[in-house]
């Protein structure tokens, strides 16, 4: 069998911790969960359930997956990154466990259910996503928002598919995108003036993001976000999703992107009328001290 290495980031997943455990015991050699501070019962499930659990403060997506890459360094095998809120299908976990093919990563697709109905149009289901890789082959872009795997050799498909399917209420979800568009509002403003926080521009070539920075962000700002959900719910037939699915293209395809604008012209806005460095103006509208998380975070078992 292959040695494969499920990485799962966490803080206050105990409704969903135990679940994506049993999805890749079947075929994982090592699960190793990266916990920053859970509050709830995550770290005790995750260990009743079989996972190696380590412990590290939390900056980013990108900056915690890729401390967890650094800790296995130098190992043989495969890594599959898993998010706490998904599963991996057993049709996945057969193929996998059948063997993997002489690539450097491999892509699988991702479904998503939204309050637990699948959502199947709009263009943004059963999309495929690299997370299975070599290790050592691969890096998570060192990005705030919207970070990617990149590896370095020849990327393939997979059949299988692993299921995003969040179980917590609608007002978890609104708060996390909320804190997803300051996210994203900083990673733009790093783009446009440099502030070295971490890439400043795209490492990915992949088709959705070249879109996006060339033909959706050259939109005019809150006009764009109307003409993504066009797209989404009218174009690639969105409406025709169940009740639940179409307040996820309403939430995320729209109320989400219009919040991203909406937040950046506030920050912007700040740095003309008050005459704020863009890090200043962060800390002002978005609550956010990039200067406090410069300092490297000690790493030990949770």
């Amino acid at each position: 069998m292959t040695d494969i290495t499920v990485i799962i980031l966490t803080k206050d997943e105990a409704l969903h911790i135990a679940r994506a455990i049993a999805s890749a015991r079947g075929f994982a050699s090592r699960i190793l969960v990266v916990d920053s501070g859970s509050t709830d019962d995550t770290v005790q499930l995750a260990r009743m359930a079989g996972a190696e659990v380590l412990y590290h403060p939390w900056t980013t997506h990108a900056g915690q997956f890729n401390w967890a890459l650094d800790q296995i360094s130098g190992q043989s095998g495969w890594i599959l990154r898993l998010d706490a809120d998904e599963v991996v299908t057993p049709a996945l976990a057969d193929e996998i466990a059948g063997g993997l093919p002489d690539v450097a990563g491999l892509r699988l697709r991702r479904h998503i259910h939204f309050l637990g109905q699948p959502v199947r149009y709009g263009g943004v289901s059963a999309l495929p996503v690299l997370r299975l890789f070599r290790n050592g082959a691969g890096r998570c872009e060192d990005r705030w928002m919207d970070e990617h795997i990149v590896v370095e050799g020849d990327v393939a498909d997979l059949n299988g598919a692993i299921i995003d399917d969040n179980r917590k209420p609608l007002d978890w979800w609104v708060a996390k995108h909320n804190r997803y568009a300051s996210r994203e509002v900083i990673d733009i403003l790093n783009q446009r003036y440099q502030m070295g926080l971490a890439a400043s521009g795209p490492q990915n070539t992949g088709a959705k993001r070249w879109i996006k920075v060339n033909g959706y962000n050259r939109l005019p700002s809150g006009l764009r976000a109307g003409v993504y959900f066009f797209y989404r719910y009218v174009l690639r037939l969105g409406c025709l999703d169940g009740r639940r699915a179409r307040q996820f293209h309403v939430l995320q395809g729209f109320w989400y992107r219009y919040l991203v604008d909406a937040k950046l012209a506030e920050v912007e806005r700040q740095m003309v009328t008050r005459n704020f460095s863009p890090i200043a103006a962060i800390r002002e509208v978005l609550e956010i001290d990039l200067e406090a998380q410069t300092a490297e975070p000690q790493r030990g078992a949770a």
